[in-house]
């Protein structure tokens, strides 16, 4: 069966890699409990951070040989796996369809790992959301693509695929796990063909600072 995730180990380059580590490191818990809902567009202009740096240097990797790609829509995923806190679910232009209902995904999905961690692999399948299991988890996942987090490793995936994260165990996750464990980081970037409604680019807000140039 054909994967339904493409890997690309090392993409970016390293002094730029190390670069971002240190200043996703720098952020500290600003906007910690906020990290999903904390989400920026860049549309390939002129960079003014080095997450948008970062973007510049995936996106012939990414693109190549795609549709029209208008911008990306890009977040910092800071959790623990011993604590996970984000359910199996589908990117999709959120505002839009918790206004109307109305369901509209990205072209393409991504997530570049930040780190090693106990766990914490990430599920992709097509399976849909199952609201009757823990953390909405599709009931098959025996035909799931899973990627284990390493650091400068790009995953990429067609952004109408569900996919999750399990917990330290690389189980779906079900409560808060005992002890401790190393924050899972990860750069987040959805490829839209369109700006999904009312995100803001990242210089026309005051968060996440040190991300700076």
């Amino acid at each position: 069966m054909e994967p339904l995730v493409q890997l690309t180990e090392g993409a970016v380059p390293t002094p730029l890699f190390r670069l971002l580590l240190r200043r996703v490191g720098a952020l500290g818990t600003e906007r910690l409990r906020q990290t999903y809902q904390t989400t920026f567009w860049y549309d390939f202009g002129p960079p003014a951070n080095v997450v948008e740096e970062v973007i510049l240097a995936l996106r012939p990797t990414v693109v190549e040989g795609r549709r029209r790609i208008a911008g990306v829509e890009w977040w910092l995923s800071r959790m623990y796996p011993t604590d996970v806190r984000v359910d199996f679910h589908q990117d999709r232009d959120e505002k839009l369809a918790l206004a109307t209902g109305r369901l509209v995904h990205p072209r393409i999905s991504s997530v570049l790992f930040l780190n090693r961690v106990r766990g914490g692999a990430l599920v992709v399948t097509r399976e849909k959301p199952d609201p009757e299991n823990p953390s909405l988890a599709p009931s098959r996942l025996d035909t799931a693509d899973l990627v284990a987090p390493r650091p400068n490793r790009l995953v990429r995936f067609d952004g109408t695929l569900t996919h999750g994260v399990l917990d330290a165990e690389n189980r779906i996750p079900d409560g808060k796990l005992p002890g401790r464990s190393r924050q899972r980081r990860t750069l987040v970037m959805n490829w839209w063909g369109h700006r999904p409604t009312d995100i803001p680019a990242w210089a026309q807000t005051r968060l996440y600072r040190s991300l700076a140039r």
